[in-house]
């Protein structure tokens, strides 16, 4: 028998390949027809026209419901194990589950409510997948270091812990990168926007050079007509 066919192992399995598939299955129609750009789109990019877009919806809930059973599991092993009430693995257990349901839950607004349509839900459901998930991550990390080395080795608390800091830096990249876009970009018009050009900002900048040269060349004018001479202004010339 393989491991994953053993218990309830199939759930965080199912969960994986799931969801991977649905990010799979929705990029390869979208590019497909021309729908967003083949070069690392924005991962909600993919799912706001249609028929993408019912893809990831309906995938991505089904991923949802997926993480559920897998929490649910996981909170189950960890209350058997740990039957002490007062205990601080005890409390971090049925904390970080309540979490990871808030977790879930905001996958499903983030599969439903495209950016396109209603982008401040669809941002509460970004904060609430990657927010709760990166803490119900963390309280599982600590309770992987309290239950060594009685009910697993350290290796089990490294692993965790490795996934956690890559987690936290995708996290922290991402909402970085998403700040410095909202910045550059009004918030409608960015939700809107599906197809990059590498020349937009070039474009900008060149009409600003090019506006302030004019504005230059139109005062050098002016000053000659009106007969003024300027020694700073014709020396730094």
């Amino acid at each position: 028998m393989w491991w994953f066919q053993q218990g309830m192992s199939f759930l965080p399995t199912a969960l994986v390949i799931w969801s991977g598939a649905a990010f799979s299955f929705s990029f390869i129609t979208a590019v497909t027809l021309h729908h967003v750009d083949p070069l690392v789109p924005y991962i909600s990019d993919i799912g706001t026209t249609p028929p993408e877009r019912c893809l990831f919806g309906i995938m991505l809930s089904i991923s949802a419901f997926l993480g559920v059973g897998t929490m649910y599991v996981r909170y189950k092993q960890v209350d058997a194990l740990i039957r002490e009430e007062a205990s601080v693995v005890y409390r971090l257990n049925q904390v970080g589950f309540g979490l990871g349901l808030v977790s879930c839950l905001g996958l499903c607004i983030v599969a439903n409510f495209q950016k396109t349509t209603l982008i401040q839900a669809h941002i509460v459901g970004a904060v609430l997948t990657f927010g709760m998930g990166i803490i119900y991550l963390l309280m599982h990390t600590i309770i992987s270091y309290k239950m060594q080395p009685v009910f697993h080795g350290i290796k089990i608390f490294w692993i965790r812990c490795v996934l956690l800091i890559w987690c936290a830096g995708s996290i922290l990249s991402m909402f970085v990168s998403s700040v410095a876009l909202y910045i550059t970009i009004p918030t409608i018009e960015m939700a809107m926007k599906l197809h990059w050009s590498p020349s937009e900002k070039k474009i900008t900048l060149t009409a600003e050079v090019k506006l302030c040269s004019d504005t230059l060349y139109e005062r050098l004018q002016t000053l000659e007509r009106s007969g003024e001479r300027s020694t700073h202004l014709a020396g730094s010339l």
